[in-house]
């Protein structure tokens, strides 16, 4: 399966990186969160990417086109610089398809611009690409699989808490809870589609609007309850706690091995 990155997007809610780099280039210790997304994705044996590329298109191209492994594994230089063995395993390699796909588009139309790019396949996964979990792909792929539905997201509790209000028609208060005590639960960002997603969006639409509505109406959208770990980047204060994570050795998202040469990069900056 083909896996689609949406990184085209502006990034307003954390402009203090992103009026310089496009916000899936920001920085999660010594990599950008993309990256770390694609290393998940990767894990599980899906290395065929597809990246809608937007807002500072030139800046994601440029990064793998010079992207430099032996600067973040465990290596044997040799001859002066020109041989470079990785030692242990090597990193994955990806193919990457990467298609500007216009820095105004809401993701809906990303997805429309790309559709050559993935009709063939029978399946496809989809990513916001500026978040990060420890969640099992493969139960979500195998629990969608046999579901038979269209699309599928991964349904998570919002990371942070806030007070819920209830209310009659005049404001009178009758109830206030934290959210951890509701039902509430939002879209992470994970998404499985099947190709049949594309007979649901129109010109101009966005994803999870009007599309997914029209798959509610038809009993075809599925949600993957996980309580797990899960984080987006969408503030700066995410970013640090993301940030914060590394710098302690605590990456859920990350197996082992992945962890080891994090905190040996971080060390070293």
């Amino acid at each position: 399966m083909k896996v689609v990155l949406f990184c085209g997007g502006l990034g307003t809610r954390i402009r203090e990186y992103s009026e310089s780099i496009p916000k899936p280039m920001i920085p999660v210790g010594s990599h950008p969160i993309m990256w770390h997304v694609m290393q998940y994705y990767s894990r599980y044996g899906y290395r065929d990417f597809v990246l809608c590329l937007g807002y500072k298109a030139n800046v994601i191209k440029d990064y793998f086109l010079h992207l430099d492994t032996a600067a973040t594994h465990n290596c044997v230089v040799s001859q002066f610089g020109k041989k470079v063995e990785i030692i242990g395993e090597p990193p994955p390699d990806w193919r990457l398809t990467m298609i500007d796909t216009g820095v105004w588009r809401n993701i809906g139309q990303r997805l429309l611009a790309v559709r050559n790019q993935v009709e063939d396949q029978e399946m496809f996964l989809a990513n916001y690409s500026d978040g990060l979990t420890d969640a099992p792909l493969d139960e979500m792929i195998d629990y969608f699989k046999r579901s038979g539905k269209i699309a599928c997201f991964i349904a998570v509790r919002a990371p942070f808490n806030f007070h819920l209000a209830e209310f009659d028609e005049s404001g009178v208060v009758k109830r206030m809870r934290s959210n951890s005590e509701s039902e509430t639960w939002i879209n992470g960002g994970y998404f499985i589609f099947r190709r049949e997603i594309f007979d649901y969006i129109r010109d101009g639409e966005e994803l999870v609007l009007e599309p997914f509505n029209r798959l509610i109406a038809e009993n075809n959208l599925l949600a993957y309850r996980y309580e797990g770990f899960w984080r987006a980047m969408d503030t700066l204060r995410d970013r640090q706690i993301l940030e914060e994570m590394v710098e302690n050795g605590q990456m859920p998202w990350a197996p082992e091995p992945d962890l080891q040469r994090q905190r040996h990069v971080v060390r070293r900056i």
